[in-house]
């Protein structure tokens, strides 16, 4: 019997809350199913730590992250806080939470489930086949660079600094390099080395990584062309490497292939196997407390962790498969669901896919590198 995994978890604000708790529901079936035991410490990050103790990352919300195994997180934000000053911002806890943790690479799987094809605003026949994961620098770039605004006789001036160092893009692309290998051995980097030279710095560094893979194909690929070809061929991509801002962008854009952006799992990662694993969307505010949100980016999120902190690959597989049974027969929940389709809460569809990890049938021929 393995020992008692801890998992910090994080609500945050929105619609946060509800989407966690059908997470820590599945893992806790996976629990019952696999035999495995977890552990799960609440904590305050986002807005509602804002309001409560004056801060978006409490120091014990952070220390409770370093004394644990893997961190879930809901989503953070909302307009009650858009005009607070930078310090007192939401997002400042996912900054902290990865900067704390030092976890530099994001890992966006963008995957299009059966039944989901006609959610998307692109024809199916575009989005056939999309199955790619965009590995985004996570701790440098223009997100944490100097900010500065001042006041000047012709208007006010603000400036965001862009900084990379040698060593962030090269453990950043050697990272994709080793997925790709793992996969179809095909490797987008992407990065706007026309006009930037941080871009340019980043192509030498991949092209220097690039004599150590020489089995993996690699493209170069600017930014602005990748945005129009991830809607025009997405198919043909694989995987995609690219620095903070890019990535973040990209990866929203993404959301589009699979149906929603409630689809999008990720899982942010650093030299070991701490993980923090959160869903790509936002908190939603809008339509919190209603038991509408899809949470299956946040369950798939939860099969993430399972896979890269804890090893367990089986279960991963079961929960993944299991959203795409729920999918697949037609369950939707009310901010996802066509006409036709049976709308269930979100409390209900986590039950679903809960009920469905009891009929796995695991896939043992499939190697974990290939699963990012």
């Amino acid at each position: 019997m393995s020992r008692v995994k801890k998992i910090a978890v994080l609500p945050g604000d929105g619609i946060g809350p509800e989407i966690v708790d059908e997470a820590v529901k599945v893992l806790r079936q996976v629990e019952e199913v696999f035999g495995y035991s977890f552990e799960f410490e609440f904590a305050m990050a986002g807005g509602g730590a804002i309001d409560r103790v004056g801060t978006p990352l409490p120091q014990s919300t952070l220390d409770l992250c370093k004394n644990s195994d893997a961190v879930l997180l809901g989503a953070v934000g909302g307009p009650q806080w858009d005009e607070n000053p930078p310090d007192l911002r939401p997002e400042k806890a996912l900054l902290g939470l990865r900067k704390g943790l030092g976890l530099y690479s994001n890992l966006r799987p963008v995957t299009l489930f059966e039944g989901m094809e006609k959610s998307s605003t692109l024809r199916p026949e575009v989005i056939a086949g999309v199955d790619l994961v965009v590995v985004r620098e996570l701790t440098g770039g223009i997100y944490f660079g100097e900010k500065t605004r001042v006041k000047t006789e012709e208007g006010e001036v603000a400036t965001d600094l862009l900084i990379y160092h040698e060593h962030e893009i090269e453990r950043i692309v050697r990272l994709a390099f080793q997925i790709a290998r793992g996969r179809s051995k095909r490797l987008t980097s992407v990065d706007k080395a026309n006009v930037l030279e941080s871009s340019r710095l980043w192509r030498s560094v991949v092209q220097r990584v690039a004599k150590e893979f020489p089995d993996v194909e690699l493209e170069h690929m600017l930014v602005d062309n990748c945005a129009m070809q991830m809607v025009r061929r997405p198919a043909e991509f694989d995987v995609i490497v690219t620095e903070n801002m890019f990535g973040d962008i990209l990866s929203d854009e993404a959301a589009i292939l699979t149906g929603s952006i409630g689809m999008l799992p990720s899982a942010s990662l650093g030299e070991g196997s701490l993980g923090l694993y959160e869903p790509v969307h936002g908190s939603a505010p809008d339509i919190a407390g209603q038991g509408v949100a899809n949470p299956s980016a946040t369950i798939l999120s939860a099969a993430m962790m399972l896979r890269h902190t804890f090893g367990y690959e089986e279960a991963a597989q079961s929960i993944e498969n299991a959203v795409r049974t729920v999918l697949r027969r037609g369950h939707r929940t009310p901010d996802i669901a066509l006409s036709g389709q049976m709308a269930v809460s979100t409390e209900e569809f986590g039950d679903r896919v809960a009920e469905e990890l009891v009929h796995f049938e695991p896939t043992p021929s499939i190697p974990l590198e290939v699963m990012f």
